[in-house]
């Protein structure tokens, strides 16, 4: 996983280079994420959490076609019930690399429209395993790839509003469940999420 960001992050940097106009940034935003569960047996809330951190994009003016790439310090929180009443606060830290080709729609010097889509790497930095009983535990995954949709506004080429879903390729972490029979039981939970951010470019 490392060893394919690594690579990714290289070719970016050489594409930057030769790119017809290049700004870096800074982005923050907000998310809401939807966590799936393939056991009935636990409920769950929605998260809410926050990313921000450094930005860049490159574009091609003339054929409206760029490429945005960030590094961002993404947390998240959500409340899980094991269904006995007992409550887990789990959290996630993770650093997100998110890859997006851009075609942007201009509406004259002021402002322009774009449309986005790319892939998403996500390394977990935060705590890895909880546990709010003693036959239940959450194992987060140590990375996670995933697909962003979306769509923003520019405005006096410095101000960025975008809006996307965050669709999560895999499981995104295991659940292990003593049931009454001391039999052992795995769940998968799909985290996908909705999110929405801010830029400024210098």
């Amino acid at each position: 996983m490392k060893r394919y960001v690594l690579a990714t992050l290289a070719l970016l940097l050489v594409t930057f280079a030769n790119a017809q106009s290049f700004k870096f940034g800074i982005k923050g935003g907000l998310n809401v994420t939807d966590m799936h569960f393939s056991s009935k047996v636990i409920d769950k809330s929605n998260r809410a959490g926050f990313f921000f951190g450094p930005t860049a994009k490159l574009s091609f003016p003339l054929i409206g076609l760029g490429i945005d790439a960030s590094a961002l310090y993404d947390y998240q929180s959500a409340k899980v019930d094991d269904g006995t009443g007992d409550m887990l606060n789990v959290k996630q830290q993770q650093i997100t690399i998110p890859v997006n080709l851009r075609y942007s729609i201009g509406l004259g010097s002021v402002a322009d429209i774009f449309f986005f889509a790319g892939p998403q790497w996500g390394i977990n930095v935060g705590n890895k395993n909880f546990k709010w009983n003693s036959g239940s535990s959450y194992s987060l995954k140590k990375s996670d790839f995933s697909v962003n949709v979306g769509l923003g506004a520019t405005v006096l080429s410095h101000l960025q509003v975008s809006a996307n879903y965050n669709i999560v390729c895999g499981k995104s972490a295991d659940i292990t469940l003593d049931t009454a029979i001391d039999n052992i039981t795995k769940s998968k939970s799909h985290n996908n999420s909705w999110q929405i951010g801010v830029a400024y470019f210098f």
